[in-house]
């Protein structure tokens, strides 16, 4: 590509290109002049900006629209992520923060807020909903309705963020279904949580006004939800990759109504496939039209979160652009934002930004547990033989099974045994609360010695911790206390490789880059283990999450999240 002598910002005319046109899925040559922030002209002749920039038949299409995302699984601050997701194509993000909030609470989420300013990412926010997710859980923060409704008067609030307590919701909850109506009052949208329901059950949850779903997982599910009248966001995360599933869906006949979403991904994915622009290849791969896979990352979600002049290349919008020498291929030689050139062929235009971390008292050391020893996890055996619930953890996925077991005992103690791969698992309260020990089973990690923990435990945030051995057990957690947080291995009383995460156990202000490579070493030391997953630390900071089958461990204990209870860890034999 030529460009003129001159400034990159101002009045500018990409010119010698073609225009992906959103509204109509017609990609037709055109020339597009940028006046300040706004798209004033599309149209082949253009003439008369102070810069030109001649294309050379690259393609021109909206900045990518991520429409539900955490950044905190990204396990970096919102400048660390800008930085990788930006010169990929993605100008806009719409985040839930209820990781932070549920460590830090209402400060945590304006802390979000106040760091995602002046980025050139647009980072729109959904108030967090359940914090707690469930009563079976301590959580570091108090997040209701009067938090939720100071925040939604914040300029770059969007909705009202995922409802996840979805049985309660359709149980009529008064507590839920407020929620839901606080979103209503503010114009805004009440975003959905709903693995699995169909049926009468997906009526109700719509019909208290819940306005998408991102959790789909099957054809028929998502064809359900769509014609219930659902927005599909069709999710294409780290752990859980929905939209094989769902390609038939991606038609140009189902026009505002689906959309491509992360909603978790791991720092490795997002370094080598993506953001939102690895499932727009993605979508286009497995055969869907590529100008509505674009649209389906840009302009229906911003008129589902009625995101004004947003989405698109028209006159009167925002000029958030991409040129791409290849709409299949997909990538981005040239990233606009604002009509500011933001980044070059993979590259920020402006260095990264980087956070005093000394200026986030809310967010530190947030890690506040009572002395543990090995003896914190001992697992005493009722008399009568009982037989023990035990989680299994799958490979790739967030549901978990559950099984009975008779576990190894020793001197009356149920033990790890890495012959039956059966390890011990724990959540410790972290919060400074009331600094409870739940300890359990878990098989699937292939875990033959030491221990793993992690200050990452979804959504409450205490720390998981698996292991065959009780005082590595113990270690690992006392050194997450002495970090702040974070993730760790430890095998003979011996840290063997560990990630920091120093504001509120969740995020590091380190770059990306720095984060996947710790996070290969500690991926590389559970192999030498014995760990068996792929992603073992994603899988752990799973095993406490109370709103996604089967079986899960809190800092209050064993919860069946079909039940919604907490249940025993002992079955009596016989029964």
């Amino acid at each position: 590509m030529a460009v003129a002598a001159g400034r990159e910002t101002g009045d500018l005319l990409l010119t010698g290109g073609q225009v992906a046109n959103v509204f109509t899925g017609e990609v037709l040559p055109a020339d597009v002049l940028l006046v300040g922030r706004l798209v004033a002209a599309v149209g082949e002749g253009l003439s008369g900006a102070r810069q030109t920039i001649d294309l050379n038949g690259a393609t021109i299409v909206p900045g990518l629209i991520d429409g539900h995302v955490h950044i905190e699984s990204a396990l970096v601050t919102p400048a660390s992520f800008a930085e990788v997701v930006v010169p990929r194509g993605v100008t806009a993000v719409v985040c839930d923060p209820h990781e932070i909030a549920n460590v830090a609470g209402e400060a945590g989420v304006r802390w979000l807020l106040d760091v995602a300013d002046d980025l050139p990412l647009d980072v729109w926010v959904t108030v967090p909903s359940c914090v707690p997710s469930t009563l079976l859980e301590t959580t570091g923060a108090s997040f209701g309705l009067p938090e939720m409704e100071r925040l939604l008067a914040h300029p770059l609030v969007v909705g009202v963020a995922e409802l996840m307590s979805f049985p309660a919701l359709v149980g009529g909850d008064p507590e839920n279904l407020a929620k839901a109506d606080l979103a209503a009052s503010a114009g805004l949208r009440a975003e959905g949580h709903a693995p699995g329901l169909t049926g009468r059950g997906l009526q109700a949850y719509l019909a208290a006004g819940v306005a998408s779903d991102h959790e789909a997982t099957t054809l028929e599910e998502g064809r359900e939800k769509l014609r219930a009248g659902a927005y599909l966001m069709v999710r294409e995360g780290s752990v859980t990759r929905d939209l094989a599933a769902m390609l038939p869906l991606l038609e140009p006949g189902n026009a505002g109504r689906i959309g491509l979403v992360t909603d978790d991904r791991l720092p490795h994915d997002l370094l080598t496939e993506g953001g939102v622009d690895h499932a727009v290849r993605a979508a286009i791969a497995g055969g869907v039209d590529p100008v509505y896979a674009l649209r389906c990352a840009s302009y229906n979600h911003a008129l589902h979160f009625r995101l004004v002049r947003r989405g698109a290349v028209a006159a009167g919008y925002f000029a958030d652009l991409v040129v791409t020498r290849s709409l299949e291929e997909f990538e981005a030689e040239l990233v606009y934002k604002d009509g500011s050139l933001v980044a070059r062929h993979g590259r920020l235009a402006a260095g990264p930004r980087r956070l005093d971390l000394r200026a986030e008292p809310a967010l530190r050391d947030t890690v506040r547990i009572r002395e543990l020893t090995g003896a914190s996890f001992r697992l005493e055996v009722p008399a009568g033989e009982p037989r023990a619930r035990c989680i299994v953890a799958l490979e790739n996925q967030i549901v978990t099974g559950s099984m009975l077991v008779s576990p190894t005992t020793e001197d009356g103690e149920a033990v790890a045994d890495p012959s039956r791969d059966i390890a011990k698992l724990a959540c410790v309260e972290r919060h400074g609360r009331h600094g409870g020990v739940a300890v359990g089973l878990v098989t699937g990690f292939g875990l033959k010695r030491g221990a793993l923990a992690s200050s990452v435990g979804h959504d409450h945030h205490n720390l998981l911790v698996v292991g065959m051995d009780d005082t590595d057990m113990a270690v690992a957690c006392r050194r997450l206390a002495e970090t702040g947080g974070g993730l760790v291995a430890v095998a003979d009383g011996q840290v063997l490789a560990e990630l920091k995460l120093p504001l509120a156990g969740l995020v590091t202000d380190a770059p990306l880059a720095e984060v996947a490579a710790d996070l290969e070493a500690l991926h590389a030391a559970a192999e030498d283990l014995g760990v068996t997953l792929s992603s073992p630390f994603m899988a752990l900071s799973f095993l406490g999450l109370p709103v996604i089958p089967e079986l899960k461990l809190t800092d209050l204990g064993l919860v069946d999240t079909v039940r919604g209870e907490l249940v025993p860890l002992w079955e009596a034999a016989g029964s």
